[in-house]
């Protein structure tokens, strides 16, 4: 039987220091059993995605680790940025990876949730580890912020799954959740008007009554007008369907899209979904790509 692998891919509030964000990623790398499979700090958002992965325990003493060198390391009352953010550990996500279910992928949350309450961080489950209806969704638990948070703490339906009722103001909440991959992808748009991409974002995302499992934003990113996507759920939206919308609406404001960027890792079939919409391939898996037939698949 297959060992069970997982995926953790931690959002912290710092993209600008190097040095800390050495440090804050040199303390999950020493921990044993886990793999660094990607880092992507952005100094506009000022916000860092980090991409580890391994089994359950190794997983679980990584994100603790992380967790206690974010809250030495970072402080919310300096930090500042074009992202909204809820604490200095700010989202914690836990995915199933070969052998593992969503199931595992919710005790890991709630079992890294118990860990880090302890650390003294206000804990909030999201996605299929919420306690509550009303929390699955993650722009639901992160609205307005920090600020935000603090302001509905007073309210019962709102009291921290595990942790202090009470926010340091250095450190903040974290939003800890367990759901399947999920695509960061930004488009770059033509202009330097914000509000440009905030338009485009309204008309492209779920909740504006665009494309399903699409969430989006407009940022001013770099002198450019950036639309930020997450695709939760790539059957229901494919990264070149987003890409498409986003065109269409930006077009109809005199605007195109000047490039793209991808935030952490994308899983092969994302890509190969992109690569059949836009090559026309009548059919595309995983078998063509030299390097799965070299390193990933047996004889056939």
């Amino acid at each position: 039987m297959q060992t069970p692998l997982f995926e953790a891919v931690p959002n912290f509030s710092e993209g600008r220091d190097h040095e800390k964000i050495s440090r804050i990623t040199g303390a999950v790398r020493a921990v044993p059993g886990v793999r660094i499979l990607d880092l992507h700090s952005d100094p506009d958002h000022n916000r860092s995605v980090l991409t580890f992965a391994g089994e359950e325990d190794a997983v679980l003493s990584g994100a603790v680790a992380l967790a206690k060198v974010c809250a030495a390391e970072l402080d919310l009352t300096t930090q500042s940025g074009e992202h909204p953010r809820m604490g200095v550990l700010d989202v914690l996500p836990f995915v199933p990876l070969e052998g593992a279910t969503m199931d595992d992928a919710i005790r890991l949350a709630h079992r890294a949730g118990e860990s880090l309450g302890y650390l003294g961080l206000p804990v909030f489950f999201y996605g299929a580890a919420a306690t509550e209806a009303h929390r699955r969704a993650l722009p639901a638990v992160r609205r307005g912020g920090y600020e935000g948070v603090a302001s509905r703490l007073e309210d019962p339906a709102w009291k921290p799954d595990y942790g202090p009722t009470a926010l340091d103001p250095r450190r903040g909440a974290v939003a800890v959740g367990a759901r399947p991959f999920l695509v960061a992808f930004n488009a770059y748009l033509d202009t330097d008007d914000v509000e440009v991409a905030r338009t485009v974002a309204r008309q492209v995302r779920e909740s504006g009554g665009g494309l399903k499992a699409l969430r989006a934003l407009g940022f001013s990113v770099g002198g450019k007008a950036q639309v930020s996507m997450n695709l939760t759920d790539l059957e229901e939206t494919p990264i070149p369907v987003a890409l498409e919308a986003v065109r269409s609406a930006a077009a109809e404001l005199g605007a195109s899209v000047d490039s793209t960027e991808l935030v952490g890792l994308a899983p092969l079939e994302a890509i190969l979904q992109t690569a059949r919409h836009y090559l026309k391939l009548r059919e595309l898996d995983a078998e063509h790509v030299l390097e799965m037939r070299l390193y990933g698949a047996s004889d056939s």
